[in-house]
């Protein structure tokens, strides 16, 4: 199996993971990394969303899997088999913010327990690093913020390298808010 991360929006996917997909027959992956892989995609190709990502582990030798992003982030890279990296919203986050990516600490809230990602946050915010957290649409930015030194940097970049991206910066004390439901958040000395 191949797990092929697909970058984090449109325009993002690599020359390797265009040629892994390229040469897939059987391709799996949710609407969104469908979608980021329309154009790499084989004619005949069979393909199919992902249900049941617990069962992704049962899939032949053969199968590409589709991951938003990187798949080693916080994806599907645990699944047996290659994996070919993508560009991830980590790496756009802090090139966008213009933060080298030795400062970051990933620190994952995405379907987990959000108090424990937001004490981890702190902890890392306390240890100098500059947090990526990966987010989920309800994750709360004010909890986060309301747990860090209120003049720590914040910042949430939503829809990243799609046509809408948007990234708001503030503080701690002044904490953005996302729109959407697609976002990250970065706190910190940045």
């Amino acid at each position: 199996m191949k797990i092929v991360g697909v970058g984090c929006g449109p325009g993002m996917l690599t020359a390797a993971a265009a040629a892994a997909i390229a040469a897939a027959s059987l391709i799996y992956g949710s609407a969104r990394a469908i979608e980021l892989a329309r154009d790499a995609i084989p004619p005949g190709a069979e393909v199919h969303e992902i249900e049941d990502y617990r069962a992704l582990r049962s899939l032949p030798d053969h199968a590409v899997v589709l991951s938003t992003g990187d798949p080693m982030l916080a994806g599907l890279g645990s699944l047996p088999g290659e994996v070919v990296p993508g560009i991830s919203s980590l790496q756009v986050a802090f090139a966008r913010l213009k933060i080298p990516l030795a400062r970051a600490a990933v620190v994952s809230a995405h379907g987990k327990d959000h108090a424990r990602a937001i004490a981890e946050a702190r902890e890392e915010v306390a240890r100098g690093k500059v947090v990526f957290l990966v987010a989920d649409p309800a994750f709360d930015v004010g909890a986060l913020a309301a747990a860090l030194p209120p003049r720590t940097r914040l910042a949430v970049c939503e829809n990243l390298g799609y046509p809408d991206e948007r990234i708001a910066v503030g503080t701690a004390g002044e904490p953005p808010a996302p729109r959407g439901e697609l976002f990250v958040v970065v706190a910190g000395a940045f």
